[in-house]
């Protein structure tokens, strides 16, 4: 596996070795000690979760706070998403900043969003099924997002030829100035 810091040292794009043929490919997913090696964390992945979602559906952009905090190890295995990470860490130098990637089944590329940033994703193909791994469990009381069109981020998401669709929840999500944050 290749790791590769992004812009936001910390978010990780990871690309599996893939090995194919005509039958077909083969790769590992995850490695707990190389994913370990290439972080430097040692962090334990609790759950596994899977949406499939249409094109134009955008999720996001969500967090939990401590203790309570989650990051997630996400993935596409059918269609493409642009995938999204926020840094919502007051003491961060890149607080504020957001990076992004093209996931798709066909590059078989990951993104390691680590605690302390906001996610989101926008489906780019018919529809997207997109699986992730998480280090804490989902928990309501901690749950909390931004406003995915908040200026104050300026994320540059896609141009389609769909309107976005988002839950109610996430249309109602609060501006980066006035979100919690992590410290």
């Amino acid at each position: 596996m290749k790791f590769t810091p992004l812009a936001i040292p910390d978010v990780f794009l990871i690309e599996p070795k893939v090995f194919g043929d005509a039958r077909g490919f083969f790769l590992e997913s995850f490695k707990q000690d190389s994913f370990n090696a290439a972080t430097g964390t040692s962090y334990e992945f609790i759950q596994d979760n899977h949406s499939r979602s249409s094109k134009g559906v955008l999720r996001g952009l969500h967090y939990q706070l401590p203790p309570h905090a989650q990051g997630k190890l996400v993935r596409v295995t059918s269609g493409a998403v642009f995938d999204v990470a926020v840094d919502i860490r007051r003491s961060s130098s890149t607080f504020g900043q957001w990076v992004g990637a093209e996931l798709t089944a066909e590059n078989h590329h990951q993104l390691w969003i680590p605690p302390g940033f906001a996610h989101g994703f926008l489906v780019l193909s018919d529809t997207a099924d997109f699986v992730y791994k998480t280090t804490a469990y989902y928990a309501p009381e901690s749950d909390r997002g931004l406003l995915w069109n908040d200026v104050d981020i300026g994320i540059a998401w896609p141009s389609l030829d769909v309107a976005f669709s988002l839950s109610e929840k996430d249309q109602k999500q609060p501006t980066f100035k006035l979100a919690e944050m992590f410290d």
